[in-house]
C-alpha cells in the first residue's frame, strides 16, 4: 500500500504527464512500451480485469501501487491504445469513485468517517478521472482530425487511418455524462469532514472543475445539451458549496477571451447559477470585471465574445444585469463597436423586462429607468459605427412587439427611423425601413375606429371632435364662465358649497326652497356631466393629434422609401417593397404611389440570385395585394375581385407604368398565375352593352387583356368577334382611346418580333378582306378633332402592318381615300357631312343597342364654323397617316428581308437546289404590292427564292427604301415629300400649329426612310428644331434626330451639336427627351463623342431631379465602357470651367462625381500631369481654384504638383 500524494502527482501531471513514474505497472504492458501495435484489447483487458475485480470488491484497491501504475501507464499510452480499452479504463475509474462516494455517504449517515483513508482514495480516483477525461478529449480530437488527414498520402495518413479503423465508431458521450454525474455525487458529500484544510478541499475540487472546463473547450461537446447541462451542474455545485466562485470567475473571463463558442453557454450557465442555485453574485462580479476590462486594438475575438455574452445574459437574466448596469454603461464609451452593440441590446432587454413588471411591484424610479434606457437607444441612432446604428434599429423592432406601447417613444422612433433613411449605410437604411413597417403593424391607435391610418379619416375625426368640444364650451363673451369651467376642474365642489352657505346667512338672504334646491342640484349634475364629456373629448382629441403626428411621420418617410426602391442593394429594395405592402394594408395614402413605383422593378436584371429574388418578390407582393382574394370568397366572387383589381391598376397609370405592368402580367401569365375565369370576367367587362359602364373600366379591361395576350396570344384570338363589336364598332368610334387599346390588343394575336427559327409568322397573317382589317381601315376615316385620333391612327396602322399579308396595299388604299376626302373638303365642304353620318351605321350595325347613340357622332361636324381650321385638321391627320405608313413600310421591308433569309435557309436545308433558273425576279414583286392580283404558289415562291442570293435581295430592299418609296414614279408617297416640305417651309402661309407639328413629324419620318431626302431637308429640319415654338414638336424632332443618327450616321454625325444644344432648352420636356436620346445614342455607340460630354455633365446640377438622376446614371454606365470618363475628363473639365453661368459649388460637385470614376492610379497620374500646367496659365483666381480642386481629387501622389499647388495658394493669399 503506497501513500498517494495529490500535490506531487498533480504538479508532475500539469508539467508533463509522461514524466510520471509507473515502475509498478504490469510487466506485460511495460514490455509493449516501444511497440504501439502490441497494445491489443486482449492484452489490456487481461490487466484491467484484475484491477476491476479488485476495485469492485473494495475501492481501497486503488491504493495498491501496481493498480495505480498500470492505470497511469495506460493513460500515458492513451494515444496508442484502442478507444474501447481507454473507455474500459474510464469506466473502472468512474465506478471506483462512485463506489467510494457511496461508502463515504453511508459512513456519514452512521456518523463514522475514517477521514485520512477516504481522503487518499477520493484524491486518487479524482486525479485518475481528470487524467481519463483529458485522455478521452485528446482521443476525440485525434479522431476528428483523422478523417481529413486520412485523405492525404504518406506515413501520417496511413497511421491516422489505422488508428481510426482500430477505434471504430467510439462515442464517449455517455461515459462523460456518467463521469460528470459521479463528480456531482462526490461534491454533494460533506467534504469538510474529509478534507480538514480549505486548500486541500480546493485542490480536490479543482480536479473536477478543471475537467469540466476542459470539456467546455470542445465546441462539439458544448452543442450537446446533455453534456452541457452536466458540466454546468458540476460547476454550480462547486461554486455554491465549495468556494469555487473566484476560480470560476477567472475561468469564465478566460473562456470569453479565447473561446468564441462559449459566449452564449457562459451566459446560460450564469443564469442557471442565479436562478436555480440562488447565486447571482458570480454573475455580478463577472459583469463588473468585464466592464473594466480593456481590449487591444487588434483583438477582435475577445470583444465580440464578450458582447455576445453580455447581450445573451441580459436576455436570460435581465434583473441581475439591471443591478450592474451602471458598470456596464462604461462599455458605451469603448472604441470597439461590438461592445457598444451589446449595451444597446442590454438596454432593449431591460426595457422589455421593466415593461412586464406588474403595476404593484414597480419601484419609485421604474419610469425613470425606462426613460434612461430609451434615451441611450435614441442616442445610438447617431453612433459613428453603422453596426451600432443598425443594432439600435433592430432593438426598437423587437420593442414594437411589447404590450406596453410607449406612444411618445414610438413617435420619436418613427422620426429617427425616417432620418435614418438618408444614412450612407445601406444596412442602416434597410433596418430603418423594417422599423417603420413594424411601427405601422403594431401601432397603438387601433383602440378607436379600427387600425387604419388614413390621414383624411383621422383629420376628419379631429375636426369633428374639436367642433363638439367647442360646442360644449361656454360662449366666449360670457364673463367669468370660461374661468369657472377651468377652476371647477381643480376645486372641490363641497368646499364651494360650504363657503356659499356660510356667506348666505349674514347677508340675510332667505334659505333656498325645495324647488330651488332641486333646480340647483339638477344644474350641478348637468355641469358635472358637461365637464366629464369635455374631459373625455379632450382625451380623445389628444389621441387623434398623436395619431395624426404618427401618420405625418410616415407620410414624410414614404417618398424616401420610394427612392430606395431604386437602390443597388437588393435586400434594401425587398424591404422597401414589404414596407409599402404593410402601409397599403393600413390605408396609408402614399402607399399607392410606392406600389406603382414598385412596378418598374420587374425589369431588374435577373442574371443573379438577387435579381431574380427582386422579381419574384415583386410578383409575390402584387399577388398578395391584387391577385389573392379573401379565403371566404367563392370562385366567381374571387374572379370578380381579381378582375376589378387588375383593371384598377390601369387607372391613371403613366405609359412607363403600363409598360412595366405589361411585363409583370405577362410574366404571371407565363407562370399560369392568372385564372381562366378571371380572363372571362375581363372580357365580360369589355363586352358589356346592356349597361352603361365607365369608359376607364372598359378601357382598363382591354388594356389588361392586351397585356396578358403578350404571353398567350390565344386570349385575343378566341374573342376576336368581341373586339370587332366593341373596340372596332360603334363604341370604339365614340371612344377613340378604347379603339386604340383594342388595336394594341389585336396586334398581340401574332408575334412579329424577329427571332430565329420561327415558322408560324406568315401563316398567322390575315388577308386584306378579313373583317378585322376592314374595320381597322375604317377607323382611319373616323372624323374627329380630338388629339386622341393620332394615338388611334398610330396603333391602327401598326395593327394593319402586324396582321395583314399585304399591309402596303391596304394602307395605299387608306391614303388614297383620305387624300380624296381632304382635298374634296376644300372644294365642296357642304357635301361632306352626308357620307359621314352613314359611316357609323355601316360599321356599327352589328349591335343594334348602340343605334340610338350614333347620331351624336356627326354633331361636332355640323357645328364646325371655321372651314380652314377643319381642313387644317384633316390635312394634319393625312400627313400623320402618310408619315407613319412610311415608317412602318421600312419596318415591313426589313421583315420581308428576314422572312426571305429564313425561308431560303429552310429550303437549302431541306434539299440543296440545282442551278438557278432566274434571279432577281422576286425583287420586283417586293417593291410594292399595289398592282398584284395573282399570288404565286408556295413551290414557285421557293424556286424564286432559291435562285436569288441574299446580297441581291438586301440590295433590292435598300434600293426600294432609298429610291422607290419617296421618289418612285408609281409610289403614292412621292407627292407627299414636296407637300410636307412646302408646309414646313412656309409657316406663315400655313399658320395652324397642329398642321405645322404634324408636317414636321411627317418630314422627320420621311427623313428616316431615305438618306437622299434626309440630306436634302436636313437644314430645314434643324431650323425647325431650333426655332419651333412648340415644345412637343421640338421633343419629337429630337427623337427623330436620334433615329436618323442610327439610320444615316454619316449625315448626322456632323450635326450632333444641334442635339446637344437641346440640353439647354427652355422646356423641361425637351431637355428630358434630349438627355434620354443622347444617353441611348452614346451608350449604344451610335454617335461619336467629341467635346460635348461637358453639356451632359452640366445636367447633374439641373433644377429638375429626374434630369439630375438620369445624368448621373448615364455617367455611371459610361464609366464601364473602355475608360470613357477618363478619356474625356480633360475636355469636360475645360468646358465646365469655361462656363460662366456655372457656380463654383456646382462645378465642384460635378467634378467630384466625375473624378470618382478615375480608379486606376496610372490614369490619375496622367490626368494630373495634363491639368497641372494649367495652374501657371490660369487667367483668374477662379480658374486656378478649379484646377487645384480637380488635382486635389486625383490620387496622383506627385510631390512636384503638390508643391506647385502650395506655392499657388501662397501667391493667391499674397495677392489678396
Amino acid at each position: 500500500m503506497a501513500e498517494f500524494d495529490l500535490n506531487v502527482a498533480l504538479k508532475a501531471y500539469l508539467d508533463d504527464p509522461q514524466t510520471i513514474l509507473t515502475a509498478e505497472a504490469d510487466p506485460a504492458l511495460v514490455d509493449c512500451e516501444g511497440d504501439p501495435d502490441a497494445y491489443t484489447p486482449g492484452l489490456i483487458n487481461s490487466v484491467l480485469n484484475d484491477i476491476a475485480n479488485a476495485i469492485g470488491e473494495s475501492p481501497e484497491a486503488i491504493s495498491q501501487t501496481s493498480a495505480q501504475d498500470s492505470i497511469q501507464f495506460l493513460l500515458k499510452q492513451a494515444s496508442y491504445i484502442p478507444a474501447t480499452s481507454l473507455g474500459r479504463v474510464v469506466d473502472i475509474v468512474i465506478s471506483g469513485l462512485g463506489a467510494e462516494a457511496e461508502i463515504v455517504h453511508h459512513e456519514e449517515q452512521e456518523g463514522e468517517t475514517e477521514t485520512e483513508q477516504h481522503k487518499v482514495i477520493l484524491e486518487t480516483f479524482a486525479f485518475l478521472l481528470q487524467w481519463c477525461i483529458a485522455a478521452v478529449e485528446a482521443k476525440s480530437a485525434e479522431k476528428s482530425s483523422a478523417a481529413p488527414a486520412a485523405r492525404g498520402k504518406g506515413t501520417k495518413g496511413a497511421k491516422s487511418k489505422a488508428i481510426a479503423q482500430k477505434d471504430g465508431n467510439w462515442d464517449p458521450t455517455t461515459q462523460l455524462q456518467s463521469a460528470l454525474d459521479t463528480m456531482t455525487k462526490v461534491m454533494k458529500l460533506k467534504l469538510s469532514r474529509v478534507f480538514v484544510t480549505t486548500s486541500e478541499r480546493d485542490t480536490f475540487i479543482g480536479l473536477f472543475t478543471r475537467s469540466a472546463y476542459l470539456i467546455l473547450e470542445s465546441e462539439a461537446r458544448v452543442k450537446n445539451t446533455a453534456i452541457r447541462m452536466h458540466v454546468f451542474k458540476v460547476l454550480c455545485v462547486a461554486i455554491k458549496h465549495h468556494g469555487h466562485a473566484y476560480g470560476a470567475q477567472t475561468s469564465i473571463i478566460q473562456n470569453l477571451t479565447y473561446f468564441e463558442h462559449l459566449a452564449e453557454p457562459m451566459a446560460e450557465f450564469l443564469n442557471i447559477l442565479a436562478e436555480q442555485y440562488d447565486y447571482p453574485q458570480l454573475a455580478e462580479e463577472v459583469m463588473k470585471e468585464l466592464s473594466s476590462k480593456e481590449f487591444s486594438a487588434n483583438d477582435t475575438r475577445g470583444p465580440k465574445s464578450v458582447s455576445t455574452f453580455v447581450a445573451r445574459f441580459s436576455e436570460l437574466a435581465p434583473r441581475v444585469v439591471q443591478r450592474q448596469v451602471t458598470y456596464l454603461a462604461k462599455l458605451l464609451e469603448s472604441e470597439n463597436y461590438t461592445l457598444r452593440c451589446a449595451i444597446i441590446e442590454v438596454c432593449g432587454n431591460l426595457i422589455a423586462m421593466l415593461s412586464r413588471v406588474e403595476e404593484g411591484d414597480r419601484g419609485e424610479n421604474h419610469k425613470g429607468q425606462i426613460n434612461a434606457f430609451f434615451d441611450v437607444l435614441e442616442e445610438r441612432f447617431l453612433d459613428v459605427n453603422p453596426y451600432c446604428r443598425c443594432r439600435a434599429l433592430q432593438v426598437y423592432v423587437k420593442l414594437c412587439d411589447l404590450e406596453t406601447k410607449y406612444p411618445k417613444r414610438r413617435q420619436a422612433a418613427a422620426e429617427l427611423a425616417t432620418r435614418s433613411l438618408e444614412d450612407k449605410s445601406s444596412n442602416v437604411r434597410r433596418n430603418a425601413i423594417k422599423l417603420l413597417a413594424r411601427l405601422i403593424a403594431t401601432h397603438p391607435f387601433s383602440v378607436l375606429h379600427g387600425g387604419l391610418l388614413s390621414y383624411r379619416d383621422w383629420s376628419d375625426r379631429l375636426e369633428a371632435c374639436e367642433t363638439e368640444l367647442n360646442a360644449l364650451k361656454p360662449p366666449a363673451g360670457t364673463p367669468g364662465l370660461a374661468e369657472r369651467t377651468v377652476a371647477d376642474a381643480t376645486v372641490d365642489e363641497s368646499l364651494l358649497d360650504d363657503a356659499t352657505q356660510a356667506d348666505a346667512q349674514p347677508d340675510g338672504k332667505p334659505a333656498m326652497t325645495e324647488e330651488q334646491r332641486m333646480a340647483a342640484f339638477q344644474k350641478a349634475q348637468e355641469e358635472a356631466a358637461t365637464a366629464e364629456a369635455m374631459n373625455k373629448l379632450q382625451l380623445t382629441r389628444r389621441y387623434y393629434i398623436e395619431a395624426i403626428r404618427f401618420i405625418e411621420s410616415l407620410h414624410e418617410a414614404a417618398p424616401q422609401v420610394t427612392q430606395l426602391l431604386a437602390s443597388k442593394n437588393k435586400s434594401e429594395v425587398i424591404e422597401a417593397m414589404d414596407f409599402f405592402v404593410v402601409a397599403d394594408a393600413y390605408s396609408l395614402e402614399p402607399a399607392k404611389a410606392g406600389i406603382r413605383r414598385m412596378l418598374k422593378l420587374i425589369w431588374t436584371k435577373g442574371n443573379s440570385d438577387e435579381g431574380k429574388g427582386v422579381q419574384t418578390h415583386l410578383i409575390e407582393c402584387y399577388r398578395g395585394l391584387f391577385f389573392d382574394a379573401p379565403g371566404d370568397f367563392s370562385a366567381n366572387d374571387a374572379a370578380n375581385y381579381i378582375a376589378r383589381n387588375m383593371i384598377s391598376l390601369t387607372f391613371g397609370a403613366t405609359p412607363a407604368e403600363l409598360t412595366s405592368l405589361e411585363q409583370l402580367l405577362a410574366t404571371m401569365m407565363k407562370e399560369k398565375a392568372v385564372n381562366d375565369l378571371v380572363i372571362q370576367k375581363l372580357w365580360q367587362v369589355y363586352g358589356v352593352q346592356k349597361k352603361e359602364i365607365s369608359k376607364s373600366q372598359r378601357r382598363g379591361a382591354i388594356i389588361v387583356l392586351g397585356m396578358l395576350a403578350l404571353a398567350e396570344p390565344d386570349t385575343i384570338v378566341r374573342e376576336m368577334e368581341t373586339c370587332l363589336r366593341i373596340g372596332l364598332g360603334a363604341i370604339g368610334r365614340r371612344d377613340l382611346i378604347l379603339a386604340r387599346y383594342t388595336c394594341i390588343a389585336l396586334m398581340r394575336m401574332t408575334n412579329t418580333k424577329p427571332s430565329k427559327g420561327v415558322e408560324g409568322n406568315a401563316s398567322t397573317r390575315l388577308p386584306n378582306d378579313h373583317a378585322v382589317l376592314v374595320r381597322l381601315a375604317g377607323l382611319m376615316e373616323v372624323q374627329s378633332d380630338s388629339p386622341d385620333w393620332y394615338g388611334l391612327a398610330e396603333q391602327a396602322i401598326g395593327a394593319i402592318y402586324n396582321l395583314s399579308k399585304h399591309p402596303d396595299v391596304l394602307c395605299s388604299e387608306i391614303i388614297r381615300r383620305k387624300t380624296k376626302a381632304v382635298f374634296a373638303v376644300t372644294r365642296a365642304p357642304t357635301q361632306e357631312p352626308e357620307p359621314e353620318t352613314s359611316q357609323p351605321d355601316i360599321d356599327g350595325d352589328i349591335e343594334m343597342s348602340d343605334g340610338p347613340i350614333e347620331p351624336e357622332a356627326p354633331a361636332p361636324q355640323a357645328t364646325a364654323a371655321d372651314e380652314s381650321a377643319g381642313s387644317a385638321v384633316a390635312l394634319s391627320q393625312l400627313l400623320f397617316t402618310v408619315g407613319h405608313v412610311a415608317l412602318k413600310q421600312i419596318v415591313h421591308l426589313e421583315l420581308c428581308e428576314q422572312d426571305f433569309k429564313r425561308r431560303k435557309a429552310a429550303k437549302e436545308k431541306a434539299n440543296p437546289p440545282p442551278s438557278a433558273t432566274k434571279a432577281n425576279t422576286k425583287t420586283s414583286s417586293a417593291k410594292k404590292g399595289d398592282g398584284q392580283k395573282e399570288e404565286p404558289t408556295a413551290e414557285e415562291e421557293l424556286d424564286l427564292i432559291g435562285g436569288t442570293s441574299e446580297d441581291d435581295f438586301t440590295d433590292a430592299i435598300a434600293h426600294i427604301r432609298e429610291r422607290e418609296l419617296l421618289y418612285g414614279q408609281n409610289s403614292l408617297l412621292m407627292n407627299f415629300g414636296p407637300l410636307v416640305k412646302e408646309v414646313c417651309s412656309n409657316n406663315t402661309s400655313y399658320p395652324n400649329a397642329e398642321l405645322q407639328a404634324q408636317a414636321a413629324l411627317c418630314m422627320a419620318k420621311f427623313m428616316c426612310v431615305s438618306s437622299e431626302y434626309c440630306e436634302a431637308n436636313l437644314n430645314l429640319f434643324v431650323t425647325i428644331l431650333e426655332r419651333s415654338p412648340s415644345a412637343i414638336t421640338r421633343s419629337n424632332l429630337v427623337v427623330a434626330l436620334g433615329d436618323m443618327a442610327v439610320c444615316f450616321n454619316h449625315l448626322i454625325d456632323e450635326n450632333t451639336d444641334f442635339l446637344y444644344r437641346r440640353l439647354s432648352d427652355s422646356s423641361l420636356q425637351v431637355k428630358r427627351t434630349c438627355l434620354m436620346t443622347l444617353t441611348f445614342l452614346i451608350l449604344a455607340g451610335q454617335v461619336k463623342v467629341k467635346g460635348q460630354l461637358g453639356e451632359m455633365a452640366k445636367c447633374m446640377e439641373d433644377n429638375d431631379e429626374r434630369i439630375r438622376e438620369m445624368s448621373r446614371m448615364f455617367f455611371a454606365e459610361l464609366a464601364g465602357k473602355d475608360n470613357a470618363v477618363y478619356n474625356h475628363f480633360v475636355d469636360m473639365f475645360s468646358l465646365l470651367s469655361a462656363e460662366e453661368g456655372l457656380e463654383e459649388d456646382k462645378f465642384r460637385r460635378i467634378i467630384k462625381f466625375l473624378a470618382s470614376f478615375i480608379e486606376k492610379d496610372k490614369h490619375a497620374k496622367q490626368l494630373a500631369s495634363k491639368l497641372a500646367p494649367r495652374l501657371a496659365r490660369a487667367e483668374s483666381e477662379r480658374q486656378w481654384n478649379d484646377v487645384a480642386f480637380a488635382l486635389g481629387l486625383l490620387p496622383h501622389k506627385n510631390e512636384e504638383i503638390q508643391k506647385l499647388v502650395g506655392e499657388g495658394c501662397k501667391l493667391v493669399e499674397a495677392g489678396a
